[in-house]
């Protein structure tokens, strides 16, 4: 091979890493949401500079316990990602508290952009996840005040107050707005309903047990 083919392949190989190459990170220092904007991008478009101030970066309230008595499984979610703080826009990255009452749960679900770091804050919980198809393992501990588990990013996982009083725990999320696929909600309350034979099949259950499901949702 000549020299002249030698470097026309090298310069080729060079083209083609920084065509599949990618910005390893932000390329600006903020990027506030700018939640009035009709611009439709990957994310939320980015707030005029001039225009940002301190209050883009800020939230309070996770001081408050969340009103667990409202909900059928015993737990409350308050979130604080991209919408509740815009500066969190481009960062990837989100948190949340969650409150549980005696025997209350963070029932199965999925988070389809991020991983989950969870620490106890209060109390004692069950926590646990299940790996993919086919083994779908589960991943199980009791954990305790001060402990700290890992929810992989997509894989089924959930939270239950095995403790005698109320349990609080603050979690970490890989993602700016990691979004929520509770598995009973998504399968038994979509709109328009799943089809019951098709339920009843994937469950290998009677159709009477998926309207039973079904009117739960």
């Amino acid at each position: 091979m000549t020299s002249h083919h030698l470097l026309l392949l090298v310069l080729l190989a060079m083209a083609c890493c920084h065509a599949i190459a990618n910005d390893p990170s932000l390329l600006q220092d903020v990027c506030v949401a700018d939640n009035t904007s009709a611009v439709r991008v990957n994310g939320f478009a980015c707030k005029d500079a001039k225009d940002v101030a301190a209050e883009d970066f800020h939230f309070s309230g996770l001081h408050k316990a969340g009103n667990t008595s409202s909900s059928k499984q015993g737990s409350a979610v308050t979130a604080v990602n991209v919408a509740q703080i815009p500066g969190l826009n481009t960062m990837g990255i989100s948190m949340v508290r969650i409150d549980y009452a005696p025997s209350g749960m963070n029932p199965p679900h999925t988070h389809p952009r991020a991983t989950e770091i969870l620490t106890v804050l209060e109390g004692s919980l069950f926590v646990g996840f299940v790996t993919s198809n086919p083994n779908n393992t589960l991943i199980s501990k009791v954990l305790h005040k001060g402990d700290v588990f890992v929810f992989p990013k997509g894989l089924v996982h959930f939270q239950f107050n095995n403790g005698m009083g109320s349990a609080v725990a603050l979690a970490s999320l890989s993602s700016q707005n990691p979004g929520v696929i509770t598995v009973a909600n998504t399968v038994f309350g979509s709109k328009p309903s799943i089809a019951e034979h098709i339920l009843s099949k994937a469950f290998q259950v009677d159709k009477a047990t998926v309207d039973l499901m079904q009117a739960q949702f």
